[in-house]
């Protein structure tokens, strides 16, 4: 069953606002912290080595719990052993059994081949074509959002008379504004231009938070991918007119907050009823929206 689905846009406007606030005060649910904020021990933040741990690490960003990712990361670049794994020359020279083997001391790699090889294709083009140094990428880019994003997209290879990507899955829908939105959250890049214009990078759960907030609403059944393009637009649209202390709000100020929303309190909802445990100390109660959400796996129910 599939309907027309609705944008509120005024919605999205007051939950933006509120939302941004509380992270950047309270927390939502008493919690402001991600999982990529903590460092490796011995790393300064915005150092080379911090941006490469960054990079490497959001490239395998898919189908992953974060807390876990990023912990496992952690370990992984402070180990003697396995460091050289955020080194693009030194992933260069080692063979690819080695690789896969070393992203498994810790469990960084989840499927044993491919992860590697997403890794590895990813340092190695940062080694081969930009001195392992991703910020002249982004000065190749002028450190235009969009250039980067669509270089992120056409960039590539040949490898054995076939085409490759230079960026696996870093050139998707979600982990490409994701990784320009970690580059001036995490690594503290200020230089990059047209954020404003970069998509919220959509993942499950700033889609449930959309959702359960009511900015998206309807009657819906079938991939939850089919939904994306309705939450980029309805936090394109609600930030508009919003003011932070020295700049207007724009789409990726609303990702952190949406994460947080979701990851600690609407999973907790009922995907049938609406109903919530949450409910009562929830920042964004005044909002909730009842009917089913049922998402599983990437099939989603709407009917709200």
């Amino acid at each position: 069953m599939k309907s027309p689905l609705k944008i509120d846009k005024e919605r999205a406007t007051e939950i933006a606002r509120l939302l941004h606030h509380a992270f950047s005060t309270t927390g939502i649910h008493g919690r402001n912290d991600m999982p990529a904020d903590t460092l490796p021990v011995g790393v300064k933040r915005g150092s080379l080595e911090h941006l490469l741990f960054i990079t490497l690490t959001v490239s395998i960003n898919y189908q992953r719990d974060a807390n876990v990712l990023w912990n496992v990361s952690r370990k992984t670049f402070e180990d003697p052993e396995t460091r050289y794994l955020y080194d693009p020359e030194a992933l260069h020279i080692t063979r690819f059994d080695k690789v896969v083997g070393d992203m498994q001391k810790y469990g960084l790699s989840k499927k044993p081949r491919k992860d590697p090889s997403i890794w590895k294709t990813v340092g190695v083009t940062f080694y081969k074509k930009w001195e392992g140094d991703p910020r002249k990428f982004l000065g190749d880019s002028e450190w235009d959002a969009l250039t980067i994003l669509r270089r992120l997209k056409e960039d590539s290879h040949l490898y054995r008379g076939r085409s490759i990507p230079d960026y696996p899955f870093l050139r998707g829908n979600k982990l490409g504004p994701y990784w320009v939105r970690m580059l001036r959250d995490n690594t503290g890049i200020n230089r990059i231009t047209n954020l404003e214009k970069v998509p919220i990078p959509v993942d499950i759960h700033v889609a449930r938070a959309t959702l359960a907030t009511g900015v998206v609403y309807g009657q819906f059944s079938g991939k939850l991918t089919e939904l994306f393009g309705y939450i980029r637009e309805a936090w394109f649209q609600g930030v508009q007119g919003l003011k932070l202390k020295n700049r207007p709000m724009i789409a990726l100020d609303v990702d952190k907050p949406l994460w947080h929303l979701s990851k600690y309190g609407c999973t907790k909802r009922d995907q049938l009823t609406g109903d919530c445990p949450l409910f009562p100390a929830c920042e964004t109660k005044d909002f909730c929206t009842g009917g089913k959400i049922k998402i599983q796996g990437n099939y989603a129910e709407l009917n709200t």
